[in-house]
Order: C-alpha cells, then structure tokens, then sequence
C-alpha cells in the first residue's frame, strides 16, 4: 500500500484574502514523505507536475487537518479531483473521538515527546523573505511528525494529548486505515 503523508504550506492567510476559505490561499511549498521510497520530498509551484505524478499512484494519502485544508487547496492546483483518493485526516479522526480540534504540536507532544519547529505564520514571512530553505525544513518537519503519529496509532490504537496537564488517551480505530479502497483513482494525468 502506497502512503503519502504531506503538509501544505502557503504564501498568504485567511486575512489577506478577507475569508476562512483554504482554496483562496497559495501554496508555497507542499511536503511528503513517500512510503514506496521511504523518503522525504518538497515541491514548489513549477515542480508540481512532479507531485502529480506521486499522489496520482497513491493509495491514501495521510494529514493533519487535510480534509478541511490541505486537499481541497492542492485540488485547487490540480487538473483533476484528490478527494477520490482515500484521505486519512488524524485531526479529523480524533475531532470524531473528543468533539473538538486539538493542534498537531499538542498531540505530537503528549504522544511523541516532540514539539514544532515553527507555525504556519512564520511560514508565510519566511515565504516573503526568501527564505525558501526555512519552509521547506519546517514543512518536512510537520510531514515527519504527522507520520509518526500516524505509525504510533496505527500500532497502538490511540494517541495522546494533555487535558488540563493530565495526560490522556484518544482511543481510534484504525482498522480499515492499511486496507486499500475497491475502486480506483480516476487518473486525469497521462501517467
């Protein structure tokens, strides 16, 4: 089974376009980590066609707050539809177990003992500074955080987060997370 694990990381915020929609933000760079090579990679906008080629092979596609962010920004890029491809949102699986969102450095901490390097915010000044080599080391930080956790609850059907200093389980069912979906993409790209 193919797995991508990725983050997204964008030129601008909600202010600047004046609305909480992700599709009007930009990408400035997109992170994976591909489990058919075991490797890390990154992608500005001109190596997109590069990505493609990727996520149009894969079997999931693994994020934190992807579902409501990340995918429907990069279909946004994309010639045909990412949300055909199964989606595993651990933000989303563990809003489905608490009611409420909790952020990755939170869950990264309390399940992993590891904490960001930096935020989207920052992302965004070092996009407008230059400072290319900053996201890119900070974006691929998020993917490896995001795959560990996605390892550790897949292997202990839980995570961790800290409710008032208490330290806390949220139990999940990853049982059909490794099972591959009956049907298939519908592959836009000449691949």
């Amino acid at each position: 089974m193919r797995k991508i694990v990725f983050d997204i990381e964008t030129k601008n915020v909600f202010q600047d376009v004046g609305k909480n929609d992700p599709t009007l933000l930009d990408i400035s760079l997109v992170g994976i980590y591909d489990s058919e090579s075991d490797s890390y990679d990154s992608f500005l906008e001109d190596d997109f066609f590069r990505l493609w080629q990727i996520l149009e092979h894969a079997d999931v596609l693994i994020g934190f707050n992807s579902d409501h962010f990340d995918i429907p920004l990069l279909d946004k890029y994309y010639p045909g539809n990412l949300s055909a491809i199964k989606s595993i949102d651990l933000m989303k699986e563990i809003r489905k177990v608490l009611g409420r969102r909790i952020s990755l450095n939170a869950v990264a901490e309390a399940t992993l003992g590891v904490q960001k390097s930096g935020n989207g915010l920052e992302a965004v000044s070092w996009w407008k500074e230059g400072a290319i080599e900053k996201i890119r080391d900070y974006c691929l930080q998020d993917v490896k955080i995001t795959k560990e956790l996605y390892d550790y609850a897949l292997s202990n059907g839980l995570l961790k987060y800290r409710d008032f200093g208490t330290l806390r389980d949220i139990p999940l069912n990853t049982t059909s997370w490794e099972q591959k979906n009956s049907a298939s993409m519908t592959h836009t790209l000449p691949f």
